[in-house]
């Protein structure tokens, strides 16, 4: 009998979806319904069903083709990974082409179940929806951009708007300019004009985005600025940099375009294009920062299915918690570290005001025993690796950097941060870097105290007091206070400027 995989949480069946877009058709299949569901496959045709659509009406003969066979193939593999739900949507090109209900007759036929073809304002939703699910309280402007259209999307506390559709994708934008960037503009700048109101609602606020495209294009912005962590949810362009960058993007030529190996060949020649309308959003929109989105419709589409009680839950916290449970030696000892230094942190006077700082203490409390089955020498590599490109999200690029720091040095001490990349320190940048060096520092205390053993921690306090730092045993541990102990507790009084002192309690 094969024995049942451990790797992989008790959440049921694997879901699927399937999206139908006008430059590519998608298949991804991931755990399980969950607030943070993690890939388990990812595949994708480019196929084109959109190009030349916005000239001819029709969804070309060849693209239908290519589209078919994906979606049998991808029936498939579903039935072979047994995938309990299949979500099959599709998008601009099926709803714009006059052929569009013919190919979708097909579609279903080759798949095995229903599509739902998205309107432009459905579509607008489940892809704000899918950044909702993927940020911590987020709140700007959604902008998703495909091979066919752009759809533009406000979030205000937690909860997306009525959203817009422009023809402005890139297939539909170099067959509507016939390969002119100027005439390009031009159509880019009548379609902002006439959303004035939903392009105006950025001013000031986060424009997420979505798409493929843009995802390239931040890519290469990575690869330009020699970025050290290659993951594209959360990274954030200023508009200062995003414009100059772009201007370089869409005055380029075709064969520098080619020659751009972080990006996939297909993508390439729309890269202009989705730097034309990038361009154009930021000068009429005025947003205070660029962050891109790597969740979508799909991700939107699985976060709608959800309870209320379930969309509630912190991103971050959730998808801690489940590596805490497949990762750690005991995943009840990591969330009774989070309240052992919950209690510390409301003692000591020394903590900084850093936003969200609580929930990136317990989150690094969930991830703290991450690399315990690795050899001893590379305990703190991997959990740097892990953490560093680990399937998180409602956490930015500098709270992922905090912690993985943290992680590191918990396993590796003070010293080991002089041999870390210095561009994933400046990333952090000092304030959470230092803060980073404390939690790593009360976790090198708590670690010898509990061996990452649930129920010793709560009967094992460490509290600020006055100008000491009190770290109580109880009665029949005190052996536990030999010389390793005591010298981590020095290297934490150092740290927090407190002396430390070791009681037993009832001496």
């Amino acid at each position: 009998m094969t024995p049942e995989a451990q790797g992989r949480l008790k959440i049921g069946q694997p879901v699927g979806t399937i999206d139908i877009g006008s430059n590519s058709v998608r298949l991804v299949v991931y755990e399980g319904r969950t607030r943070t569901p993690v890939v388990m496959y990812n595949e994708k045709v480019l196929c084109g069903l959109g190009r030349n659509v916005a000239l001819t009406g029709y969804l070309p003969e060849e693209a239908v083709v290519c589209a078919l066979r994906a979606l049998a193939r991808f029936r498939t593999l579903c039935t072979l990974m047994h995938v309990g739900d299949v979500h099959v949507m599709a998008t601009a090109a099926a709803r714009d082409a006059v052929n569009g209900p013919e190919f979708l007759r097909l579609a279903e036929e080759a798949c095995g179940v229903p599509i739902e073809l998205l309107s432009g304002q459905r579509e607008a939703y489940l892809s704000a929806l899918g950044v909702v699910s993927g940020f911590h309280e987020a709140d700007g402007v959604v902008g998703d951009l495909g091979g066919g259209s752009l759809e533009l999307a406000d979030i205000a506390d937690m909860a997306p708007e009525s959203g817009i559709t422009l023809q402005l994708g890139g297939l539909a934008l170099q067959d509507l300019s016939g390969g002119s960037k100027k005439k390009a503009l031009k159509i880019v700048s009548k379609a902002l004009a006439g959303a004035f109101t939903h392009v105006r609602r950025m001013k000031g606020r986060t424009f997420y985005a979505v798409g493929g495209t843009w995802r390239s294009l931040a890519r290469l912005h990575q690869a330009q600025r020699n970025y050290p962590v290659h993951l594209m949810h959360g990274y954030r362009i200023s508009p200062q940099d995003g414009q100059a960058f772009l201007d370089m993007v869409e005055n380029a030529d075709t064969q520098t375009l080619q020659a751009i190996e972080s990006v996939s060949a297909a993508r390439r020649p729309l890269l202009s294009y989705g730097a034309l309308v990038m361009q154009e959003l930021i000068k009429v929109g005025e947003p205070k920062e660029i962050v891109i989105s790597a969740l979508g419709v799909r991700e939107g589409l699985l976060f709608e299915r959800l309870d209320a009680e379930e969309r509630g839950v912190d991103p971050l916290l959730a998808a801690s918690e489940n590596l805490n449970v497949l990762r750690s030696r005991s995943p009840q000892h990591c969330r009774e570290l989070a309240g052992w230094i919950d209690r510390f942190m409301e003692s000591y006077r020394g903590t900084p005001k850093i936003d969200g700082v609580k929930r990136l203490h317990h989150a690094a409390c969930l991830l703290s025993d991450i690399g315990w089955r690795a050899h001893p020498d590379y305990r703190g590599d991997q959990g740097l690796a892990s953490i560093g490109y680990a399937a998180l999200s409602g956490v930015d690029h500098p709270g992922r950097a905090f912690l993985a720091l943290t992680v590191f040095c918990r396993y590796e001490g003070m010293a080991a941060m002089e041999r870390v990349d210095p561009r994933l320190k400046e990333i952090a940048g000092p304030d959470l870097l230092n803060h980073a060096m404390l939690l790593a520092t009360l976790m090198r205390v708590a670690y010898p105290v509990s061996v990452a053993m649930e129920g010793v921690l709560p009967r094992t306090p460490l509290v600020a007091e006055g100008k000491n730092l009190m770290l109580t045993l109880p009665a029949g541990l005190q052996n536990l206070a030999h010389e390793r102990l005591v010298n981590r507790m020095k290297q934490l009084g150092k740290a927090t400027r407190l002396t430390p002192r070791i009681e037993v309690a009832g001496e």
